[in-house]
């Protein structure tokens, strides 16, 4: 028994220095492959400096090795330049998104404002134009906002003794067709004198019926185009148009009333209008033309107009 436990105890013995031993190799192993390793560094180290101080005598060799090191530099730079590309593209794309809803919010503001600008010089005309004291001042009543009229009852219809068939008469047994002309467009303007008319047919503008006031003061221009008061009409007439966003209608309309009511109190408003709207219709050149001779032309318009002008010749990049 004793001898068995020996042998057992020297054979275990001898596995454990085995295994002790295998390891401390495999240290000395791994200590070896850093030492190696360390070896190499600084035998690369030692060659690139013995290059640096023979390129230095020698400018040729310079030359090349510069090439040299730049071709193997180019995958990396190549590399970090496509990551830096793939992150501005990313960037664009997101400020390309909110451009686009930056733009269409501008559009909506635009539209409100050019209805709020239309209010605005309505109501600074009243007030330019207002020689009534407010004792005396007649209360006027907007379109829309009347009393209620009488349009008549309903007729009274028959229906004892009618005949039991109705006749049917073809073309064939008429052989003649009459056919009727369109009823004409009854007038919109009261009878009243013409400063009044104009009044009512501005009074469309003020809420917000662009299309009626369209055609009240297109009628009120007809009838009285030698009045005081026609130069005026037509800068609205224009306006109904251009806040419905229909510009090439609203550059006729200026157009016309910058040359029939060159002297209207309207005529500087109208000539800026036209070259702002000449602009958006894609004839910049001439637009900016009518926008940068608005003061040349009539020096003595209204502070707010010229101001305006100047800053549309601002906002169009005109070239003065």
């Amino acid at each position: 028994m004793l001898k068995k436990f020996k042998i057992k105890i020297i054979i275990t013995s001898i596995i454990y220095l085995f295994f002790i031993n295998l390891t401390h190799a495999e240290e000395e192993e791994v200590q070896l492959q850093a030492i190696s390793d360390q070896i190499q560094v600084i035998t690369k180290d030692i060659k690139t400096l013995e290059k640096a101080v023979y390129q230095k005598s020698d400018p040729i060799l310079l030359k090349q090795s510069k090439s040299l090191s730049s071709e193997g530099l180019n995958e990396d730079i190549m590399t970090k330049h496509l990551l830096k590309l793939n992150e501005i593209e990313d960037q664009f794309r997101e400020l390309t998104n909110k451009f686009e809803e930056v733009n269409f919010k501008l559009d909506k503001l635009s539209t409100r404002v050019s209805k709020i600008q239309s209010d605005t010089q309505l109501r600074f005309s009243d007030l330019e134009n207002e020689n009534i004291s407010p004792s005396k001042k007649k209360k006027v009543d907007l379109p829309g906002s009347a009393k209620p009229q009488d349009f008549g009852a309903a007729p009274g219809y028959q229906t004892s003794n009618l005949p039991k068939e109705q006749s049917i008469n073809s073309v064939e047994t008429a052989q003649t067709v009459i056919a009727e002309e369109p009823e004409q467009r009854k007038s919109l303007l009261p009878d009243k004198p013409a400063s009044e008319q104009y009044e009512f047919a501005v009074s469309f503008m003020k809420i917000g019926d662009y299309e009626t006031a369209e055609f009240a003061l297109k009628e009120f221009i007809d009838k009285n185009k030698d009045h005081d008061l026609a130069g005026s009409a037509q800068y609205w007439y224009g306006e109904t148009f251009r806040i419905r966003q229909l510009y090439s209608d609203a550059a006729t309309a200026y157009l016309d009333g910058y040359q029939n009511y060159p002297k209207s109190k309207k005529a500087p408003d109208n000539l800026l209008k036209l070259g702002i709207t000449m602009v958006q219709l894609g004839e910049k050149d001439q637009g900016c033309k009518m926008i940068s001779g608005l003061k040349k032309e009539y020096p003595k318009a209204n502070k707010s107009v010229l101001q305006k002008a100047q800053y549309e010749q601002k906002k169009f990049k005109c070239k003065s």
